[in-house]
Formats: C-alpha cells, structure tokens, sequence
C-alpha cells in the first residue's frame, strides 16, 4: 500500500527543471503579459516575479505542471499590477523639466519635501525607504517591524496625502 501512495505524490521540480521551464516558457509568458499590459519593462519585471515565486515555491511545483503555474502565476501578478497602477497616483516627472508657461516662483522640489516632513514618521519612512531607497515591500517591512500589508497601507496614503497637498499649492500658485 505504500508503494501505491508513493505513486501518487507530485514529483518535486529539480534545478534542472526550472533551468529548463526558464528557456521553455519565458518567451511565451513575456508575450502573453506584453499583450496584456503594452510595457515592456514592467512585462519583463512581471516575467522575473513569476520565476522568483516559482523558485520559491518550487518545492510544492510538479515538474510537470510548471507551465500551467507560471500562466497563473503570471495572470495574478499581471492583475495585481493593473490594479496597483488604476490606484497609484504618480507624478509625471519627466514633465517636470519642461517650462512651465507660468512666471511665478515655483520649486516643486521643495514644495514636494515640505508635503513629505508634514507626512506622519512611519508613513514618511515607508515612502521614503520605497520611492527614494527603491527597497520592495518586503524589506521594507523587515526594516521596519510592520507586516508588508501595512507598509502598502502606509505609502497608498502618504501618496494620496502627498498628490492633494501638491495639488492644493499648485492651484494657490
């Protein structure tokens, strides 16, 4: 009986095998996610995710199925992107440089550190560990001590609080 069960247990992928599903499959994922979101940077970072949780989950992967997990794979990370993107705010920073049509003083550098010393401390933290530092979620959150669930909590606010409090001056200005 116990031979049966053996049987029936999934076969653990190997180095090898994820080595191969990276050659198989990563043109394929890459057009498949391309044609979904049109970037063809955050299509290749979306790509490496994929591979990176594939690498760490590749003890409950069966070889045989590697495919199939990374479409999926791929298809929620591409989904969590296109939502995350409909909620971020971001300033459009290469418009910045560009003369601006008004004569006023204007310095939106210190405008913008103004909004952020005016940011609560963790909230000011996270945005600056994340936007300034380019740390990810996740070390974010072992630097600070707070699960990575609030650390996105934190920089959606601060970046609501920073894109209203920007957008008021500007309309004083």
């Amino acid at each position: 009986m116990f031979v049966l069960l053996v049987e029936f247990l999934t076969e653990e992928m190997t180095i090898y095998d994820f080595n191969h599903a990276v050659d198989l499959y990563s043109d394929g994922l890459y057009r498949f996610v391309l044609k979904n979101i049109s970037d063809s940077e955050k299509s290749k970072d979306i790509i490496q995710d994929c591979y990176e949780k594939l690498w760490v989950h590749h003890d409950n992967v069966d070889a045989e199925k590697v495919k199939a997990y990374l479409f999926t794979t791929a298809h929620h990370t591409m989904i969590d992107h296109i939502r995350k993107a409909k909620r971020e705010t971001s300033l459009d920073w290469s418009k910045a440089d560009e003369p601006s049509v008004y004569d006023g003083y204007t310095d939106l550098q210190e405008i913008l550190h103004d909004a952020v010393k005016r940011l609560p401390d963790i909230q000011r933290s996270v945005v600056m560990l994340r936007d300034y530092e380019g740390y990810s979620y996740r070390e974010i959150s072992g630097i600070t001590g707070i699960t990575e669930a609030q650390v996105k909590v934190y920089i959606y606010r601060a970046r609501v609080f920073l894109k209203n409090y920007i957008g008021q001056i500007q309309s004083v200005v």
